[in-house]
């Protein structure tokens, strides 16, 4: 009997542990940047706001029950996604704009003095691998984080942290790498994507004309990525041919989002829009215009896809048309920041951060959203505004 209990406690034990979430080995999540995962049967999906007291400038990481999410200045949060509720936070003491993976428990995250692994267990950095700034968000690819460097170096560490894989490729490599069949794909500020096996074999590098810090996805044999002159481009995975390019009219910061099932394509640019493309061809099949850059990554939800400007809105759009379906200001227009960190989306919550420090949990399915914390500062504002303008009033009727 007590044998049994304790195979039953064992069970339990594992059922509850986060061993079993579904890991989130690169950057939005996958190679073709969805930034989804699907819920847990007994989530609920609640509105709140939660403050990293700093500017969020990288992308959650989803694993388990919560969110991991660090600020600019380097202070990991784990949130708990359905009650918006801190479990435990971490000084990475270094600076980052690089945003965090997650595989079978273990964090890394890049950081302006190298790449850093955390145990989500013990809340503790285990192991740190020291080089210039990481800008770039870490891909795991069996039992190797490989991720690019300030350096100009493509470095791949072991999970114990160390060195497993280093290879110089010029410049600063801000892109996030991807990896699909033992092939990594990466861009450099100097204007080239690279194809590099993981035995240490360049395969080939593609040139644009200008700075890459787009990171690539991957979708029917195909590579695609965003360049700084302007351009999305799509190239054959093997040779590195040009299938299609397509010119967006200003700098492609922000990583495509594929969708296979139906050929599209969806990047922002500094123009101002989000356009989704046919994947085949480059067809542009409907633009979004903003009024301001759009440099982060959308996350797709079934018809939907989201994303976030500098205008200080978040958008959520019918993908198949580019029809509004709602917009989320949480600034109420005088208190606008711009949101640079790309959402993602548990089930029917969709997660972002803004440069006000701010980090929301919106239900995309029933379009509820959190109310602004700056709507008292706005009311304020107005109020202040109108007893002026009232004064005024009477002291020009006093003169006449």
């Amino acid at each position: 009997m007590n044998k049994k209990l304790l195979i039953l406690l064992i069970i339990g034990l594992l059922c509850l542990s986060p061993v079993a979430a579904a890991n989130w080995n690169s950057f939005a999540g996958g190679i073709d940047h969805n930034a989804f995962r699907e819920e847990s049967s007994d989530f609920v999906t609640n509105l709140w706001t939660f403050n990293m007291e700093s500017p969020v400038h990288s992308s959650p990481a989803i694993y388990g029950d919560y969110i991991y999410v660090v600020s600019s200045e380097g202070i990991l949060k784990a949130i708990d996604m359905e009650t918006g509720e801190e479990e435990w936070d971490l000084n990475l003491e270094s600076p980052t704009n690089s945003s965090p993976i997650v595989h079978k428990n273990i964090l890394y995250i890049g950081c302006e003095d190298g790449l850093k692994a955390i145990n989500l267990y013990s809340h503790k950095i285990i192991w740190d691998y020291d080089c210039d700034n990481v800008d770039s968000t870490p891909c795991y690819y069996e039992d190797v984080i490989y991720f690019g460097c300030d350096d100009g170096h493509l470095y791949g560490v072991d999970e114990d942290g160390n060195l497993d894989f280093n290879m110089k490729l010029g410049d600063e490599l801000k892109s996030s790498p991807i990896v699909v069949d033992d092939t990594i794909y990466i861009g450099s500020t100097n204007g080239k994507m690279y194809s590099i096996g993981t035995d240490k074999t360049k395969n080939w590098e593609f040139t644009t004309g200008d700075a890459i810090l787009s990171s690539p996805a991957y979708a029917n044999e195909t590579i695609l990525f965003g360049s700084n002159d302007g351009s999305i481009y799509c190239l054959n995975e093997s040779e590195g041919d040009l299938a299609w390019k397509v010119d967006l009219s200003d700098k492609v910061i922000s990583s495509p989002t594929v969708d296979e099932h139906d050929n599209n394509v969806f990047i922002g640019s500094n123009e101002g829009n989000l356009t989704c493309l046919d994947i085949r061809d480059g067809t542009i099949k409907w633009s979004h215009y903003t009024g301001d850059k759009v440099v982060t990554t959308p996350a797709l939800k079934d018809k939907l896809v989201a994303f976030g400007s500098n205008n200080g809105y978040l958008y959520v759009l019918n993908k198949y048309t580019g029809a509004e379906e709602f917009t989320y200001n949480p600034g109420t227009i005088l208190f606008n920041s711009a949101i640079t960190s790309s959402p993602v989306i548990n089930g029917n919550s969709l997660f972002f951060g803004d440069d006000s420090g701010n980090i929301y949990s919106l239900n995309i399915n029933k379009y509820e959203v959190p109310g602004s914390t700056q709507m008292y500062f706005s009311i304020a504002v107005l109020i202040i505004v109108i007893i002026v303008a009232v004064v005024a009033v009477r002291k020009i009727k006093g003169r006449k």
